[in-house]
């Protein structure tokens, strides 16, 4: 799936994207640890860095402890094959997503 800002603005897909996971969260995601499981929010370019920016702004001034970081995009890589449609796969639920309205 490729995202298609004629059909959501990058704002949206921000904010959406803090509400689908513990932004809070300093060394991983749920059970997973490390660097690769840091929470990153990426942008494409100055516009993007600004409404990223604005919205860690919007949750911080909530009184939130955002440990999400805004990076610049770059090269992706695919996921392995094991990891590729995995709910899908395994039948189960996230197990470190979750949805809470925040804004």
């Amino acid at each position: 799936m490729t995202y298609d800002s004629s059909q959501l603005s990058y704002e949206a897909l921000v904010k959406f994207f803090f509400e689908i996971h513990d932004f809070t969260q300093k060394d991983g995601q749920g059970a997973d640890r490390g660097e690769q499981y840091l929470s990153v929010i990426f942008y494409a370019n100055d516009e993007e860095k600004v409404i990223a920016q604005g919205v860690i702004k919007i949750l911080s001034d909530k009184g939130y402890e955002v440990a999400t970081t805004p990076g610049k995009s770059s090269v992706f890589w695919p996921a392995e094959d094991y990891h590729q449609n995995y709910y899908a796969k395994t039948g189960g639920q996230p197990y470190c997503h979750l949805w809470r309205p925040i804004f």
